[in-house]
């Protein structure tokens, strides 16, 4: 006798999610140890397994038996019942997206990869253009078929796969009030933090030392290197799946934070990953509730969480540790006031809370521009140029510092850059929230203790995998609905309020 319908899923999902697992060892090989000259063999591969979780996935036997499953659901469990809907969501995706077009799309995003990398390092836009002109052919065509399938605008339907649920509607609905806010707070913080000077933050910080400070912190934050590593990449990322996650960051040997903060970072993703619901884990439900989620998780461990007081006070004899670093220069309020310094600058991964959500503005204008046709791709580096110095009053004096220095579009990921600004909002909504219901957390931090602080994020947000939508979470957790209030009060607090209390005092 023939196990019911669901049950049949359920395995086939499992098969599938073995096949996302393969894929992102790929990529993560890719972009850590892959020989450069590996990237047509590796496209291949990719394309390989990309085409063949595509076919899968559209089988007719997978629409008859979510259509059987869904016919009766009695017996089901509610995470079951939540289980069908995403893997209907992922069918209709699917469906949505032709063959040739997936195989087409793997095979021109590993190519452009390979190109980012090599234009990188000679810092020339042009060789890496033609290859971002074909993703952004695919992409667009994608665009335009996912959007007619699940009846969205195109560019909504590339955001839809990133962040489910969320539109152009809520991406605005935030922008407006920080592009409103910002230009003037930003002013006013630098004015402030120009009379109180900070003592240099000198030494050498060679990247095995970097690497031993950056292991130790992740153990404490709870990071298991039994089920997941640590590596270097141009661009740092998080890739895997539960139960194997990989984090990669990069050192600069005259600055011990950008690695430390830049590992943090991922490291927030991987703990969310990792606090996904074990028995869930291979079935879509168990998945991750889209990527603003997912960044709200890295950006609330990394700005909100380690560029605090405490943080510096737990980190703090670590440096001593392992670099020797003392003196005045290396106080609490010495290190947090360059934790917290505000600076208009060029490259969005090193960019502190205030500028940080207008290098997002600035690429979601640009890939709107793209996909529509109104910004051509050999316009791309001009266009990136003027919208920095609008939006910030700098220009990039070289594509490197410009358009070269995300690898996102490279990988075909258009629509996901509005995750960023997404996740800003949430992860200050539910920082306010999780500072109001957790006592101590200050002290926990302090003494390098973050079981308190990742308990309520794995019942809050971490537990329920893909089972309710964002903004039902959202409420669930915080009792409001998504918006950029929260976001402001933060920021207003941290670098008003205390550089104001700083000078007084």
């Amino acid at each position: 006798m023939s196990a019911p319908p669901y049950k049949q899923l359920e395995q086939e999902f499992k098969r599938l999610h073995a096949f996302r697992g393969a894929l992102a060892l790929l990529r993560w090989d890719a972009a850590v140890m892959m020989p450069r000259g590996s990237a047509d063999v590796r496209g291949e591969q990719v394309a390989a397994l990309e085409t063949e979780h595509h076919a899968l996935l559209t089988a007719p036997r997978i629409t008859r038996l979510l259509d059987r499953a869904q016919a009766n659901t009695q017996g089901l469990a509610d995470w079951q019942i939540a289980n069908l809907r995403e893997m209907r969501r992922q069918r209709d995706h699917a469906i949505a997206t032709p063959a040739t077009l997936v195989s087409r799309l793997a095979k021109a995003t590993s190519r452009a990869e390979s190109k980012w990398l090599e234009a990188r390092a000679q810092g020339k836009f042009e060789l890496f253009a033609p290859h971002l002109e074909e993703v952004v052919h695919l992409v667009r065509d994608k665009a335009a078929l996912l959007g007619q399938a699940r009846n969205l605008a195109p560019y909504d339907a590339l955001v839809d796969e990133y962040s489910p649920g969320l539109t152009t509607v809520d991406i605005d609905a935030i922008f407006r009030p920080l592009s409103k806010r910002l230009p003037s707070l930003i002013r006013e913080t630098i004015a402030l933090q120009e009379t109180r000077p900070l003592m240099p933050l000198t030494g050498k910080f060679p990247a095995g030392k970097q690497r031993a400070l950056v292991t130790e912190v992740m153990k404490a934050v709870g990071f298991p290197f039994d089920r997941g590593r640590l590596d270097e990449s141009e661009h740092p990322f998080t890739e895997g799946v539960p139960g194997d996650i990989r984090v990669t960051t990069r050192f600069d040997a005259d600055d011990v934070f950008p690695g430390l903060l830049g590992a943090l970072h991922e490291t927030g993703h991987a703990m969310y990953d990792l606090g996904l619901p074990q028995e869930w884990r291979d079935q879509p439900v168990g998945r991750d509730r889209g990527m603003a989620l997912e960044e709200s998780q890295s950006l609330l461990i990394e700005m909100m969480v380690c560029r605090s007081r405490p943080f510096v006070r737990y980190v703090r004899p670590l440096i001593a540790k392992h670099f020797g670093a003392g003196g005045p220069e290396w106080e609490v309020e010495n290190v947090y006031g360059h934790l917290t310094r505000v600076q208009r600058g060029l490259i969005r991964v090193d960019a502190d809370e205030l500028t940080y959500p207008l290098h997002i503005m600035l690429r979601y204008e640009l890939e709107r521009q793209l996909l529509s046709g109104e910004l051509a791709v050999r316009n791309l580096a001009e266009g990136w140029n003027a919208g920095m110095e609008q939006r910030l009053g700098i220009r990039p004096t070289n594509d490197v510092d410009g358009c070269l220095q995300d690898i996102h579009w490279a990988v075909g990921s258009f629509g996901y850059f509005p995750s960023y600004a997404l996740g800003t909002a949430i992860a200050a909504q539910l920082y306010e929230s999780l500072r109001e219901g957790l006592e101590g957390l200050d002290e926990q931090l302090a003494r390098g203790e973050f079981g308190g602080l990742f308990e309520w994020l794995r019942t809050n947000v971490h537990g329920l995998g893909a089972k309710v939508p964002v903004q039902e979470l959202l409420k669930a957790a915080t009792g409001k609905p998504l918006s950029a209030a929260s976001f402001v009060r933060y920021v207003e607090a941290k670098y008003l309020e205390s550089a104001a209390s700083s000078v007084a005092a």
